[in-house]
């Protein structure tokens, strides 16, 4: 797998190659030895060619001279009070990998290839410090010949794969492209075995949750928007000529892409965590949507097709992939004139996996296991009234009240990063009181209406209403499946929860309101009379609702 250097990296090595070194004086200072300069000499500043054959004549000198050996320490080691001659060597150590490849499987026969250079790793001062990042670079470059040379994994190096996971994860936290991009192409140079992949996963919060930020970016999903980011409505159109959202380039884009692809080889290990921790379907189905090159759209079907062929993952992730609307849009791919062999191939064999899939699926299954997943969507079947008529008592008596206790469960978090959740499901609750009203007590028993209750002072407009407090006349429930049809025109009213419970004397039509100045609460809101645990004395006054033509 070849990739460009990051165009950073590239511009520090150059301008480190030009900067001059006083090497005698370094020698007269003890900080390297003669023997030392004499090697350093014999290969810095000449053709290809000369060097090679220089390396390739003694090999043992200039492992010796970069790695040590017993009783002897590396140059590294020796100059390193000398930021300047460490990052010299470091530039040159990397320019004799690249001219004489087979320098690297050299070094990895000594009995500690990495020891020189891991200390270098946390000489950090900052993210640009250049000391770090040509020590990843090199590090990086060993660590993929060590995989190719040594079949099984080898204590030493997978030892030193987290330490560089870990200083490469710090510079994909940064808001600066170019670092990000040198972090994510070390990453894919190393990410080539299992073992690789596994400690990758292993330290997933500082490696995979960056890379799904720049992606979430790229997407346009941020915080507390992931329920309705995922409709469809974005196209390729959208894509603004400088980048995708969250000024998120092609280049950074197609390696995070690339670097997530090679982790989901380990499907069978990543694939429900990638969607419980990142939801990881809608989010590559919006991606396919946005995509704007082959070679992403490549990347994206390749890493879904990845996710979804462990047998263990299918009955998870293809219920999310027909709520995101998937199929449809695989549809819509088929009919574009595409060029990519290995993208075709890919595209018929998800279309086929979840045609196969669909065929066998109602309603109600992709419903059921969109609330079996814990994580709600604005997917068809929550705004669909012919949905709900015809299958609410059958969610909330199927399999021993499972799908309501589920409903319990979701409404019991707080979904500090996703309140559109919350209102979804008070959206479902709603929904399930209106079509069975008999069925209001199992639905108070599993705690429902305390948690619905409690939410009634939830400071996220969402959630507010679709708990009751609007009006009929200026619900949100809209005819069709589609949320990129809803229009006033298609607009359906429908009694709200309170006007339910009024309407059916489960409380006085009436509610009042005690304010309290001065403190953060604000007050007390009491459906049906007048609040506990409130003193008052005094006159009341009350008004009934009046309700005006709109201007």
């Amino acid at each position: 797998m070849s990739l460009d250097p990051p165009t950073y990296l590239s511009s520090l090595q150059n301008n480190t190659r030009a900067r001059p070194i006083p090497w005698e004086g370094a020698v007269r200072a003890g900080t390297i030895s003669d023997q030392d300069l004499k090697k350093i000499k014999a290969v810095d500043k000449v053709r290809k060619e000369q060097r090679r054959q220089t390396i390739e004549g003694d090999y043992g000198a200039y492992k010796l001279l970069l790695l040590g050996g017993q009783g002897t320490k590396s140059v590294l080691e020796s100059a390193a009070k000398r930021a300047d001659v460490i990052q010299y060597i470091l530039v040159l150590t990397g320019d004799l990998l690249n001219d004489v490849p087979d320098l690297s499987s050299q070094l990895l026969d000594h009995p500690d290839p990495y020891k020189p250079f891991l200390p270098f790793l946390s000489h950090l001062t900052n993210p640009e410090d250049p000391i770090p990042l040509l020590t990843s670079s090199i590090l990086a470059t060993l660590i993929s010949t060590a995989q190719t040379k040594f079949p099984k994994s080898t204590p030493k190096t997978d030892e030193a794969i987290p330490k560089l996971y870990k200083y490469l994860s710090g510079l994909t936290k940064t808001q600066d492209s170019g670092l990000q991009d040198i972090a994510v192409q070390e990453y894919s140079a190393v990410l080539r075995t299992k073992k690789a992949r596994e400690l990758f996963w292993k330290q997933k919060e500082e490696t995979v949750c960056p890379l799904i930020e720049i992606l979430r970016a790229a997407a346009g999903a941020g915080k507390d928007t992931d329920s309705n980011v995922w409709s469809g409505a974005a196209s390729i159109r959208s894509v603004p000529d400088g980048g995708l959202s969250g000024g998120v380039g092609l280049q950074l884009l197609y390696h995070v892409l690339l670097t997530i692809w090679q982790l989901s080889f380990e499907g069978t290990l990543v694939g429900k965590g990638l969607e419980e921790d990142h939801d990881i379907i809608p989010l590559y189905t919006h991606l396919l949507r946005l995509s704007p090159k082959e070679k992403t759209t490549r990347l994206l079907l390749s890493t879904l097709l990845n996710l979804f062929s462990p047998a263990s993952n299918r009955s998870t992730l293809l219920p999310l992939a027909t709520s995101a609307r998937l199929p449809t849009l695989l549809a819509n791919l088929k009919a574009r004139h595409l060029s990519d062999t290995d993208l075709l191939e890919d595209l018929t064999s998800l279309t086929d996996m979840l045609s196969e899939y669909t065929s066998a699926q109602t309603t109600f299954d992709e419903y059921s296991a969109e609330i079996m997943t814990g994580h709600l969507r604005w997917s068809p079947p929550h705004r669909d009234a012919g949905f709900w008529r015809e299958n609410a008592r059958r969610i909330v008596e199927e399999n021993k009240n499972e799908l309501p206790k589920k409903l319990a469960e979701i409404l019991g978090k707080g979904w500090e990063g996703d309140k559109g959740v919350l209102a979804i499901a008070c959206n479902d609750v709603g929904w399930l009181v209106k079509e069975c009203p008999d069925k209001r007590g199992v639905l108070e028993g599993l705690g429902i209406k305390g948690r619905v209750m409690a939410l009634m002072g939830e400071a996220d407009e969402r959630v507010r209403g679709l708990i009751g407090h609007a009006f009929p006349s200026i619900t949100s429930a809209f005819a069709g499946t589609d949320p990129a049809d809803d229009t006033s025109a298609a607009q359906r009213p429908y009694n709200p929860l309170l006007t339910n419970m009024f309407i059916e004397g489960s409380v006085p039509p009436l509610f009042s309101l005690a304010l309290t100045r001065g403190t953060a609460s604000g007050g007390t809101l009491a459906i049906g009379g007048l609040p506990q645990h409130v003193a008052y004395s005094g006159n009341f006054a009350t008004s009934p609702f009046q309700v005006l033509p709109t201007m």
